[in-house]
């Protein structure tokens, strides 16, 4: 039995018959065979039911812990079950990076991935779109693999598929040379400077955040992280569009320590230890909140602000902190950044379910009209009927579905309801 077995939030105890955590390819395939229900979990970073099931829970973390650099240096094959802060260390070490990293390197490579989860830039898509191969057991306890070279289209709706399509135990992903980054926080931007600016502001760096706290006109901190190398070395002024540069290492979420925090102030390090916003051995975030994130158009970005201020009153009173982002377009069915370049509205809210659930459906009153599609793993009320109408190839990836998983092992509850129930 699970045991009362929770997300890392404690807000969703999950309601599976029995976790499973097997230490070879063999046994999970011959688990994932016997059951009539199954899903995987990942390190649980998700706010939601997404990973629920009535059957079998299963983490992949116990399987070998694969890192392995191609011969040319050009990708890396992973466990599904390896955090991004341990694969990072990993590719260090052999002089190669990833082209991005989400705030909190404590979560999985395939749970990430699985979510469509992203870190910030203007220019970088989200971390599934790394990816260039993966191997899933399916329903029957075969391995398929798919990759982006033979299966094309195919592979693009099986990268970003909710875990609905089998359990993914390994995958390819594109690497770089390892690069250096130096990031900057500002604080007290002028909210009219965001509006006028918000494109040049959002891409004056490789990885920029703006932070809020809804409560103040004035936005609460921006970090910019410089990828060392790409300009000239100059000193980071002290005024920048109206903002102050910090003399002092800061943390986004009020009142928690600059400890937990990546290395500011300028100094430049490896990519992995700046472009994430925590440290991989410290409690990421506060550690007690709840979190929803909303991606709409970049276009809209600045209508998207104005529609928040009529609520801000109402958004502050269960607020921690909320951030904002942006992540390049990509062709990825079930992206919340399928197509269109995308800013996300990022909201750690306090951990009270109560009295935040009403003020996410404001939030969601207002963003609606402009197109925001929820972040797969956190928490949103939306419509499901809402929600399909913002994915134009959920057709394409029902029959996707159906085809891996015929008779529905890796369906749950929240995933039917939001994707439908698959058919031919």
């Amino acid at each position: 039995m699970t045991g009362g077995l929770t997300n890392w939030a404690g807000n969703v105890e999950f309601a599976a018959e029995q976790m499973h955590r097997p230490t070879s390819l063999d046994d999970l395939r011959t688990l994932v065979a016997r059951s009539e229900r199954v899903r995987a979990l990942g390190t649980g970073h998700s706010f939601n039911r997404i990973a629920d099931t009535t059957g079998a829970l299963v983490s992949v973390a116990g399987l070998p812990p694969t890192i392995e650099l191609d011969a040319e240096g050009a990708s890396v094959t992973v466990a599904a079950g390896v955090r991004y802060g341990e694969l990072a260390v990993a590719l260090q070490r052999q002089g190669r990076a990833l082209h991005n990293l989400g705030s909190l390197p404590h979560i999985s490579v395939a749970g990430a991935c699985a979510t469509g989860t992203h870190g910030s830039g203007v220019s970088h898509g989200n971390l599934a779109t790394a990816v260039s191969a993966m191997d899933v057991v399916t329903a029957n306890g075969d391995v398929v693999t798919l990759t982006r070279a033979a299966d094309g289209d195919r592979f693009a709706g099986a990268v970003v598929s909710l875990g609905s399509l089998g359990i993914v135990t390994q995958l390819t992903m594109d690497v770089v040379p390892t690069y250096d980054v130096a990031q900057h926080v500002y604080e007290g931007l002028p909210r009219e400077a965001l509006d006028e600016h918000f494109d040049d502001i959002l891409s004056s760096a490789y990885s920029v955040s703006v932070f809020t706290d809804w409560r103040h006109r004035d936005l609460r901190q921006v970090w910019r992280k410089h990828r060392v190398g790409d300009h000239p070395t100059v000193a980071a002024p002290q005024r920048w569009l109206g903002a102050t540069l910090a003399d002092g290492p800061r943390n986004p979420v009020p009142g928690m320590s600059p400890d937990n925090c990546t290395e500011q102030m300028g100094v430049p390090g490896p990519w992995h230890e700046r472009l994430p916003h925590f440290r991989l051995g410290f409690t990421p975030s506060s550690g007690e909140e709840l979190q929803s994130e909303y991606l709409l158009p970049r276009v809209r970005a600045v209508e998207a602000l104005r529609e928040l201020d009529q609520i801000r009153d109402r958004i502050a009173t269960v607020l921690q902190v909320c951030e904002i982002r942006t992540v390049a377009a990509d062709d990825l069915w079930l992206s919340p950044s399928n197509e269109q370049d995308t800013v996300g509205v990022h909201f750690t809210w306090i951990k009270d379910p109560g009295p935040v659930l009403p003020v996410l459906g404001l939030v969601e009153e207002r963003l609606a009209p402009l197109g925001a599609r929820p972040h797969w793993g956190k928490l949103f009320t939306t419509a499901p009927a809402d929600v399909r109408r913002l994915y134009p190839r959920l057709g394409d990836f029902q029959h996707l579905r159906h085809e891996l998983d015929l008779t529905g092992k890796f369906r749950n509850e929240l995933v039917d309801r939001y994707l439908g129930v698959p058919g031919p």
